[in-house]
């Protein structure tokens, strides 16, 4: 048998599970005959770094993206990483990095190694655009992630395929509420919970998911809302600032980061998404990890989400519409719960996103880089 081609993943850190649980979820479930995975990333902290470590996938520590300015001082540079990437006898390097870094395709084409990367938002241009632009010259592939991405920035690329993110729908499931959550929050039988799941930056519209809150108090005595995700930033203190001056602050809780989001799928009412159309979502986990399990979700008509729920019109509202926002939920708390669209929300993710899907494009892609 010949020996399994060697993919190195790179990402800058484990800090938050969003990218690198998409990493793990793919490079722990290769065909392992075919190709054994390696990770390189910056550094071991992280909470999620500890899921890395269980997955027994070697690790390198290397800071892959380089300052390309002077010019002639980043060509160095990308010489030195060049020389690295031989050193470790890849056969392709598939990048998550977020950002429009240029210094890691630029070096991987030095060393002779094919480089791919997966476009993972919607930022394009401004300042940042002749850095796409040089990144997705020095690719031999790009997996976008959604339908907009396609046609705005890829237009007639033969080397770009529409791969969107997977969830394992085996381990999100419909599930009773955690009762250890509901003792802790002291949430009563009678109430229900919305649920918000975002890192809080500015593009993800939390405020208009406080405002819309604030008019759904006015009429529902028995409402909570739950914010989960990063906020040790300054518009996560802005919108907790935001919160406390609401006269319903009692009723709302930002957990910060956690591991354990499902046990926060499973006390849910309603899963809303308010994401701003400034940018948009390149393939919101969160969203399809709510349908997977069970929950109706509301979010906005955005690129990214518009590809996941374009089957269920209702449960999209214009982004930035606080009075439609505050409708829409209102509908799913009134809602009789065998009238809910949950069961055909969790058949669009088993049928469209998940994670074997997502493994299997994978498969291919590496395929024809590495085998054209």
């Amino acid at each position: 048998m010949p020996e399994p081609w060697r993919i190195l993943y790179t990402i800058p850190n484990f800090d938050t599970a969003g990218s690198g649980k998409a990493l793990l979820n793919i490079a722990n479930r290769l065909d392992r005959s075919r190709f054994e995975p390696h990770i390189c990333c910056s550094h071991d902290r992280g909470i999620f770094f500890k899921e890395v470590i269980v997955s027994g996938i070697p690790v390198y520590f290397h800071q892959t993206t380089l300052d390309m300015i002077p010019r002639m001082k980043g060509l160095f540079s990308c010489i030195k990483l060049a020389r690295y990437f031989r050193s470790l006898k890849v056969d392709l390097i598939h990048s998550f990095h977020y950002g429009p870094d240029y210094s890691e395709p630029l070096a991987a084409r030095l060393a002779g190694i094919p480089w791919i990367y997966t476009k993972k938002n919607m930022n394009w241009g401004g300042k940042s655009k002749n850095a796409w632009k040089l990144r997705t010259g020095l690719a031999s592939y790009i997996l976008a992630q959604n339908k907009d991405m396609m046609k705005d920035f890829f237009p007639g690329k033969k080397n770009v395929s529409l791969v969107p993110r997977g969830v394992d729908t085996e381990e999100l499931l419909p599930r009773p509420k955690d009762r250890k959550l509901l003792e802790k929050y002291r949430v009563r039988k009678d109430e229900k919970v919305i649920l918000a799941v975002a890192n809080l930056v500015p593009v993800k519209g939390i405020e208009i998911l406080l405002d819309a809150f604030e008019l759904l108090s006015e009429k529902h005595n028995s409402i909570r809302l739950f914010i989960v995700g990063d906020k040790e930033n300054d518009y996560g203190r802005e919108i907790e600032e935001k919160a406390i001056q609401s006269p319903f602050s009692a009723k709302i809780y930002f957990t910060g980061k956690v591991q354990n989001v499902s046990d926060y799928y499973s006390i849910a009412d309603v899963f809303v998404l308010p994401t701003l159309d400034e940018g948009g979502e390149g393939c919101p986990v969160s969203l399809l990890e709510a349908m997977a399990s069970g929950l109706p979700v509301v979010a906005s008509d955005v690129p990214g989400v518009r590809d996941i729920l374009e089957p269920f019109p209702g449960t999209m509202f214009p982004a930035g519409d606080v009075a439609k926002l505050k409708n829409t939920i209102d509908d799913f708390l009134r809602m009789p719960f065998s009238e809910h669209p949950s069961r055909a929300l969790r058949t669009r993710i088993i049928e469209d996103f998940n994670i074997d899907t997502e493994v299997t494009h994978h498969h291919t892609i590496y395929q024809h880089c590495l085998n054209p």
